[in-house]
């Protein structure tokens, strides 16, 4: 039996990126090759079947994210465009609407041209937006949602590979490379089909803040995540252990952040807390997995230590639920064992 794996060529116009780290303008870690490799190793084990995605329209969007948020990911762009922005430079913020700027004071009104409110939804200088960003956004929402699609139609697996990322996206913010919460959406799906219960497993290195904020309230769907210690490690403000969500949602959230350099015998340790947890709370809907593998030992903006044999452990490991999987392409940066990490996962998942 082949495994579906959803993509789509519309990421491959998400190019030309640039992000501020340290004060310095580097090129992005999150590039196309990215993708790229992982689709053709995948790919060439002759056992996936490379799948488009269908499009699904703008209301599973509207379900987990603010409309003048998606507007702005829509149309950032095209105002800057129209304002004679240089069509050579991506649009990152510089001026931030941060909460101590408003206090007490009534702020009637935002800028009116899009790309000028940038830092009222962005939350860091890592999210470019170029020309191809609203299209490749759009697109990995429809391959998170086709990968749904087949797995409630009766396929034990099927792979999104989303590009851009999703899982640092909230409900009115951007950040993290990150524009539309794949995952979240996903999730929200799943419910709106019928199920009554929803469970992410979030084992990318960095913590899902978006996923976090968006079900920080909810009791229906819960938000598991295994990730790097978050003193020291974007997004920094959130993914502590004492995070475990409020009002119908407090327990429903579990952080289970790891010190620098953790092994594959202890990551499979704090899975197994995961999983337990996963099993605890009852999901009657596919699993959806938001993947990094930022985890990986030469990864270059993280700090863990697996390689490429521990995810094939951790594959079975999932795959040792019985449960049927929605997998959702997150980080991972080292680009030349990406292919061959994604290979042991799926390959153990499946």
């Amino acid at each position: 039996m082949t495994t579906p794996l959803v993509a789509s060529d519309d990421h491959l116009a998400h190019d030309g990126l640039v992000e501020l780290l340290a004060g310095r303008e580097v090129p992005c870690f999150e590039s196309p090759q990215r993708a790229i490799v992982i689709r053709q190793a995948l790919l060439a084990t002759g056992t996936y079947e490379l799948t488009p995605p269908t499009a699904h329209g703008p209301d599973p969007i509207t379900a987990v994210h603010d409309p003048e948020m998606i507007d702005l990911v829509e149309h950032a762009w095209t105002d800057a465009m129209a304002a004679g922005r240089d069509p050579g430079r991506p649009l990152l913020p510089d001026t931030f609407l941060i909460r101590e700027y408003a206090g007490r004071m009534a702020l009637d009104q935002l800028p009116p041209r899009r790309h000028e409110r940038l830092g009222a939804f962005c939350f860091d200088t890592a999210t470019p937006i170029v020309a191809g960003t609203a299209a490749a956004a759009r697109a990995a929402v429809d391959i998170g949602l086709t990968a749904l699609d087949l797995v409630l139609a009766g396929a034990p697996l099927a792979y999104g590979l989303c590009r851009p990322p999703g899982h640092h996206a909230g409900r009115n913010l951007i950040g993290g490379y990150c524009f539309f919460n794949n995952a979240a959406i996903v999730a929200q799906a799943a419910r709106d089909r019928g199920a009554q219960r929803v469970a992410i497993l979030d084992i990318d290195f960095h913590h899902g803040n978006g996923t976090q904020q968006i079900f920080w309230e909810r009791e229906d769907i819960a938000y598991v995540s295994l990730h790097g210690d978050p003193a020291g490690i974007y997004p920094h403000y959130s993914g502590y252990a004492s995070e475990r969500g409020a009002l119908e949602g407090e327990g429903f959230n579990l952080n289970l952040p790891l010190p620098p350099r953790t092994d594959g015998d202890a990551y499979l340790a704090a899975l197994r807390v995961a999983l337990d947890f996963i099993v605890s709370f009852g999901a009657d809907a596919p699993l959806v997995v938001s993947l990094g593998f930022d985890t990986y030992h030469a990864d270059p903006i993280c700090n863990l230590g697996l390689v490429t044999d521990d995810y094939a452990r951790i594959g079975s490991a999932i795959a040792a639920l019985g449960m049927p999987a929605v997998v959702l392409q997150e980080g991972g940066y080292a680009v030349d064992a990406l292919g061959a990490n994604a290979v042991a996962f799926l390959g153990a998942l499946a």
